[in-house]
């Protein structure tokens, strides 16, 4: 284990140092963010596909984030007492449901009704209560010069493994069109698979050791921290969080299955080349986010979060502009080179700025002020990228709150340094 103050032992060496329990939860990371790609991918497709206009879809789509914000902001804040694992495994259990009623109904309310109480991911990225449980206790593992690079490799990992899940649903579903299939059923035979997913990875966390699940504490007398586990760090965590749902907002007008629906829209793109399109754009930002705990080790973890997060987003409003598809899908790959350096630096600043014994509450309240963001947006950018003449708003409205957020981030917390840099 790694010691505050001690100096920083490198990437390879932060790997290195996992347990047991910490190769788990990075196995049921790699399970989970696998099928988040795979899924996200076909996922506004297959809603297509089943007969939903742009307006349903975008209602689903919301609904989806809805229901993963209510229903893992209660289970993340109250993981501690009820049992870190237990939660895990309930929330796996949860994409099982989800993806079963998926593949066997095309009824909108009750599609409605899974998406809404199920875990879904129409982003390709982290929902329901699995990132902020696992933050806090891979943060108990390791010291504050390891952890950033520890959660650099973590989302490595999950950039990894949603690149792979996007090209594997991208070939498996046009091989399966090829051989015969109705698109709508090669799209449910991976709505399926996302649901086998959530059974495996149910299996790997009750694998997982005692160690993982938080300290016993004393019975907290503040009538904030009752609710939402937060006592002294409040103040800092609701600020965070209103400005990461500043950002999660923005990126619900683009997040990958829109902008899989608009390459296809625009350019007629079939899913094998999305699927191509995606695992580039996710490898991409694996790469970065090493890169990402190298510059923060320089230059401080707020600098390296929005010195590469305004460049990122003006490459996403170039993006509708550009004259043609190759063009369009080089300035996307760039800007994923980019977006994504933020990623573990505000997972590791968070960690750094809170108490301790409040980590996995804060961890589970930013994420979750990011899911609510992220789930207005869809149910306006939907039907925007499905108008011709408005297919492009959703990108310009993106970048441009993102650049706002950017701003404001910086502007706040620029003078609060995590304890490695003080």
């Amino acid at each position: 284990m790694g010691l505050t103050g001690s100096p920083d032992p490198g990437l390879l060496a932060s790997l290195g140092a996992l347990d047991r329990d910490g190769r788990l939860l990075f196995a049921t990371r790699v399970l989970r963010m696998f099928g988040y790609g795979f899924l996200a991918v076909v996922l506004v497709l297959y809603l297509d596909a089943i007969g939903l206009d742009a307006i349903a879809i975008g209602i689903v789509l919301t609904l989806t984030l809805v229901g993963d914000t209510v229903i893992s902001l209660w289970l993340t804040t109250n993981a501690d007492r009820l049992g870190r694992r237990r939660v895990l495994v309930v929330g796996s259990l949860l994409m099982v449901v989800a993806g079963v009623v998926f593949a066997l109904t095309s009824w909108p309310p009750l599609l409605i009704l899974a998406a809404t109480v199920g875990v879904l991911s129409p982003t390709g990225n982290e929902v329901g209560p699995f990132l902020a449980i696992e933050q806090a206790a891979l943060s108990q593992t390791v010291g504050d010069r390891r952890r950033t690079s520890t959660f650099a490799w973590y989302n490595v990992a999950g950039y990894v493994a949603t690149a792979t899940g996007a090209l594997g649903a991208g070939l498996l579903s046009q091989a399966l069109v090829g051989a015969g299939l109705r698109s709508v059923d090669a799209y449910r035979a991976i709505v399926v698979g996302y649901a086998l997913v959530g059974l495996v990875m149910a299996l790997v966390f009750a694998r997982v050791g005692a160690g993982v699940e938080a300290p016993p504490r004393a019975e907290p007398t503040d009538g904030i921290r009752r609710r939402l586990g937060l006592g002294r760090s409040r103040r800092t965590v609701l600020r965070l969080s209103a400005l990461f749902s500043l950002d999660a907002f923005a990126g619900g007008f683009v997040p990958q299955s829109l902008m899989a629906y608009w390459f296809h829209l625009h350019y007629g793109v079939e899913p094998a080349v999305l699927g191509g399109i995606f695992f580039g754009a996710n490898l991409l930002a694996a790469v970065s986010s090493l890169s990402a705990a190298r510059i923060s080790a320089r230059i401080g973890l707020v600098n390296t979060m929005v010195a590469t997060h305004l460049p990122s987003n003006v490459l996403l409003i170039l993006v509708p502009l550009m004259p043609n598809l190759a063009l369009a899908i080089a300035v996307l790959l760039l800007r994923f080179s980019l977006s994504q350096m933020d990623v573990p630096t505000r997972q590791s600043y968070v960690m750094a700025v809170v108490d301790p014994d409040e980590r996995s509450a804060a961890a589970g309240v930013t994420g979750i002020a990011r899911t609510t963001g992220a789930a207005l947006s869809p149910a306006l950018s939907a039907p925007l990228m499905a108008s011709a003449g408005l297919a492009s708003v959703p990108f310009f409205l993106a970048g441009g709150l993102k650049i706002v957020y950017d701003l404001l981030l910086y502007r706040a917390f620029r003078a609060v340094r995590p304890p490695e840099e003080g």
